[in-house]
């Protein structure tokens, strides 16, 4: 079966940064467009960044532009999310997510991670 495994959440200070990966396993990987969301606390769960099935095509919510990369390594079933200049409004539990078909906004993710926590605070 399809598993997405998440890891890298940690709690840095303003300013910081961060890399969270994905291990993803059970699927082709690299058929499929990948993504991250994040949740935080008494919000509902939000897009952060997609990344097409061979990294040629990323996207980005405006929040996070310029600060956030979304990268994959196809031949190691791998995602990654490099954060910098955190701040203390993207903590959050963030989650990989992989799409069926390619990335679009209305396109909702199939599978997720069990969710990694980030927390940005001095």
């Amino acid at each position: 079966q399809v598993q997405l495994v998440d890891s890298g959440g940690n709690q840095v200070q303003p300013g910081g940064s961060l890399r969270l990966s994905c291990a993803a396993s059970g699927l082709r990987y690299s058929f499929y467009a990948m993504g991250w969301f994040r949740q935080a606390p008494g919000r509902a769960r939000e897009f952060v960044a997609a990344i097409s099935s061979q990294g040629t095509d990323t996207y980005y919510a405006d929040s996070v532009k310029g600060r956030f990369t979304i990268s994959r390594d196809n031949a190691k079933n791998m995602l990654f999310l490099q954060m910098s200049s955190l701040k203390p409004e993207d903590t959050a539990v963030y989650f990989c997510a992989c799409y069926i078909g390619a990335y679009y906004p209305e396109n909702y993710p199939k599978y997720w991670g069990q969710g990694s926590q980030v927390t940005v605070s001095s």
